[in-house]
């Protein structure tokens, strides 16, 4: 009972350490286009806790744990007020940011995928609200402030990552889904995350120039052969 209570504190631990560092990232974007402190807090919360809330909305399960539980919300106004009096930017905070972003994700996705479970959904919505927690922070933050979000492409693997980490949580065995599972999410969908920084690994970009196009001419010709072959078959005299 006390190791299982030990590790769910250590998952606690990294679930909080995200919202701290998402409320820092945030409010960094905020104070980089001159918000005030109202819009530095509201950016800060959204990035930190909207996945989460996401989630627990879609799931309809009560009210979001962010709002039930005190330390995550606090936590995230933490991470505003410390990127309020530092400026966290440049090589030094670059790397510890995204070892605890990639962290979280995995942690995040694993938690969203281990809540679906819990109510009974089947392994497709339950990996996609994994990938909801964990990237729904920064979509709506890249909403509030008027661009498209950077998961939809563009950038290097994020979204990815998360459905990896939940399909891991999905592959362990359900009795050891709370221990194993969420370490594998954290561990595959936060090394993943952060290879695909190193590397600079991204999923290859739509052409728009792709497919196939006719012209009226070929679309016409196409549409006289399909209703020739349908009479044929039908018995009937073919179409002129």
């Amino acid at each position: 009972m006390s190791t299982a209570l030990d590790v769910s504190e250590a998952f606690r631990f990294v679930d909080l350490a995200g919202v701290l560092c998402n409320g820092m990232i945030g409010a960094t974007i905020a104070r980089g286009r001159r918000f005030d402190l109202v819009g530095m807090i509201v950016l800060g919360i959204v990035s930190g806790l909207a996945g989460g809330a996401l989630r627990d909305i879609m799931l309809n399960v009560g009210q979001p744990v962010a709002l039930t539980d005190p330390a995550y919300l606090v936590t995230a106004i933490v991470g505003v007020l410390i990127a309020l009096v530092f400026r966290i930017e440049g090589r030094r905070w670059r790397w510890p940011l995204l070892i605890a972003d990639a962290l979280a994700l995995g942690c995040w996705a694993a938690t969203g995928t281990f809540k679906a479970q819990v109510v009974g959904l089947g392994w497709l919505p339950s990996l996609l609200l994994g990938v909801v927690t964990a990237v729904g922070g920064g979509m709506v933050r890249d909403i509030c402030i008027g661009q498209v979000p950077a998961v939809l492409g563009g950038n290097t693997l994020y979204a990815t990552a998360a459905a990896a980490a939940s399909g891991a949580m999905l592959l362990v065995p359900v009795q050891s889904r709370l221990t194993w599972g969420m370490a594998a999410g954290i561990v595959i969908g936060g090394g993943l995350t952060l290879l695909a920084r190193r590397l600079g690994w991204s999923l290859p970009a739509a052409d728009p120039d792709a497919g196939v196009v006719l012209s009226r001419s070929q679309l016409r010709q196409l549409i006289r052969r399909s209703e020739r072959a349908g009479a044929r078959k039908a018995g009937r005299p073919p179409p002129p």
